[in-house]
């Protein structure tokens, strides 16, 4: 999921170096929301992980 945010926030520069505010807004929202939702899942993971005794990756 990581991978895919990196990539809309390439190519949302791209789009803003090239002109294209409108497309560039929108892939920088993309980016953000599946950054977000990393986070969250990476957190969530990481608690249930402590719970079951696994130490985090």
């Amino acid at each position: 999921m990581l991978s895919w945010a990196l990539t809309f926030l390439i190519l949302a520069l791209v789009a803003g170096l090239l002109g294209f505010s409108g497309v560039a807004g929108t892939f920088a929202n993309v980016a953000w929301i599946l950054f977000v939702v990393f986070l969250v899942l990476m957190i969530v993971s990481a608690i249930v992980g402590a719970a079951r005794g696994r130490s985090p990756v």
